[in-house]
């Protein structure tokens, strides 16, 4: 008998980071997840995670809406549901609501922990099989101290946990934020790269300025410089400078992959599950990537462990990444909600083992950060 889609619910659960995260557009020292429950009727529940950045601050869902427009405009498309079809189930979903990619990437992340548990397989194999079970995972230096942000390094270094490392610029004037930079790259040398997210904050004639600086101090990966939709602003600073552009904001799925690509861009893309609506979407976005001879980078929205794990089984599937990933959202949360943590070593993490997801919850933990009322 074909298994249906039962019930789906949502809990808003409030995660405190180690430090605060300091960001072009906001400082957070709290991360809030969308935690989604799906049950289906032959009893296996499936997991999924929407998050996003600052409340509304990153981009135009914020965790309450994507709770709320799960319980009332997307959990009705799919209750009742035949649950093994996730093809089906993604256009229907994108058929009847628009936009809403974090939610609709948290329903297709459980439908995908569901389908696999129920197969006995991982979602990278019900995606076509792991490539890699150890993925490189760099660390954001966002403390805005300098001197902090080299011994943080340091230390990440000194454990082997990371030997990439981004720093969060754009908040304050380019000179400044260039001193930064460059002093951090300095003290690093060549033990690691160092790269930089502006996070849309920089003109283009600001961004001439600030790259040409960031390019002779050393700096490896420029991303998002300057606002998403100025595609022909992006393509003009990479054919301008040697030092590579990462497209974030402007590429969110396949199509505006393949507008980058035909307009002559080259770099690289950051894929992030939540911007293309979930893996499937995501993997559409490499594809043309691939296609284009245009590098692949590992992104996130700082997901806790279920949607970083989400992550890590469709980055999996991929050949290894030029830029490598960022799927170091747990490592900045000061608790968890699940029994096994991820297991980060060797300047990467371990792809989780068993079937879906490979995460189970710690009930007491969800109970205990689950935003009440």
């Amino acid at each position: 008998m074909t298994a249906t889609i039962q019930s789906i619910e949502t809990l808003l659960v409030d995660l405190p980071t180690i430090r605060p995260h300091k960001l072009s557009m906001t400082t957070m020292a709290c991360q809030t997840m969308v935690i989604v429950r799906m049950r289906h009727s032959d009893g296996i529940e499936g997991l999924g995670e929407g998050t996003t950045i600052g409340g509304l601050a990153y981009g135009p869902e914020s965790p309450e809406s994507i709770k709320t427009n799960i319980d009332t405009y997307l959990a009705p498309l799919l209750i009742g549901q035949p649950s093994a079809n996730v093809n089906a189930l993604r256009a229907r979903l994108n058929r009847n609501a628009r936009g809403n990619m974090i939610a609709k990437s948290a329903l297709e992340t459980a439908l995908l922990d569901a389908q696999g548990k129920r197969l006995g397989l991982s979602v990278a194999e019900l995606l076509g099989g792991a490539r890699q079970t150890h993925l490189p995972v760099l660390w954001t230096l966002a403390s805005g101290d300098t001197a902090k942000d080299i011994d943080e390094a340091l230390l990440r270094l000194e454990q082997r946990r990371h030997c990439d490392f981004k720093l969060k610029i754009g908040a304050n004037p380019v000179d400044q934020d260039v001193r930064h930079v460059a002093a951090i790259k300095e003290a690093l040398g060549d033990r690691a790269s160092v790269r930089v997210d502006v996070n849309q904050a920089w003109d283009e004639s600001t961004a001439v300025y600030g790259i040409q600086a960031l390019q002779d101090a050393g700096i490896e990966l420029i991303e998002q410089a300057i606002p998403a939709r100025e595609h022909a602003g992006l393509i003009r600073l990479a054919d301008r400078f040697n030092v590579p552009m990462l497209a974030d904001e402007a590429v969110q799925d396949a199509r505006d992959g393949l507008d980058l690509a035909r307009g002559g861009f080259s770099g690289a893309f950051a894929l992030k599950i939540a911007k293309s609506g979930g893996l499937l979407g995501v993997l559409e976005l490499a594809h043309v990537a691939q296609a284009a001879g245009i590098g692949l980078y590992g992104g996130t929205l700082l997901e806790g462990t279920i949607g970083t794990a989400a992550s890590l089984h469709a980055w999996a599937t991929l050949p290894e990444m030029a830029w490598g990933t960022e799927m170091f959202g747990p490592l900045l949360l000061k608790d968890d909600i699940v029994v096994e943590p991820l297991a980060y070593r060797e300047f990467g993490v371990k792809l989780p083992k068993g079937p879906g997801l490979g995460i189970t919850l710690d009930e007491d933990k969800l109970a205990h950060y689950s935003r009440k009322g």
